[in-house]
């Protein structure tokens, strides 16, 4: 029969999970940023599909563009909270893992090392995904040129070419 290990290698396996947990938080953190932004995405599809059907030949190619990139957005957003819901199951794992190692006193390097990376590497991934979904989106919309420019600036020229 295994004895049970001591009080204070239970403490240093807590300390060790510290970091992990916190990570989890601000996984968790960067997760609700992610559903946020699809819930968005997702509520600007909806409200173009309603135009959708009212809107002439020209305003229609206009909403089908819109939507498509809506619909790129979405996926991308999809695959993003899908690597960072993967990276926090990862996370768990591995502070289960430090725990039931120190419990059973089984060599425990290779097993969460090997969460961490695949943690890592999921979380990176998601990174990724996001930073796409904000390019699209950053694409997808641009200010008017002439609605940046205060109407006193324009007066200002003399060749009425807009001021940057």
């Amino acid at each position: 029969m295994h004895s049970l290990p001591a009080i204070s290698n239970i403490a240093q396996t807590i300390q060790l999970a510290i970091a992990p947990v916190f990570l989890l938080a601000g996984v968790g953190a960067f997760l609700n940023v992610l559903t946020g932004r699809l819930s968005r995405v997702v509520d600007r599809a909806r409200w173009l599909e309603e135009r959708h059907a009212l809107a002439d030949m020209e305003e229609r190619r206009r909403l089908v563009t819109e939507l498509r990139r809506l619909d790129r957005r979405m996926t991308l957003s999809s695959i993003s909270i899908w690597l960072c819901v993967a990276c926090a199951i990862a996370v768990c794992v591995l502070v289960a893992l430090l725990f039931i190692t120190q419990l059973v006193n089984l060599p425990y390097r290779v097993a969460v090392a090997a969460s961490f990376v695949i943690a890592m590497t999921l979380l990176i991934a998601g990174l990724i995904a996001f930073l796409l979904e904000i390019r699209i989106a950053r694409k997808s919309f641009r200010i008017r040129e002439e609605l940046l420019i205060h109407e006193g600036e324009m007066a200002r020229r003399a060749d009425g070419a807009p001021l940057i």
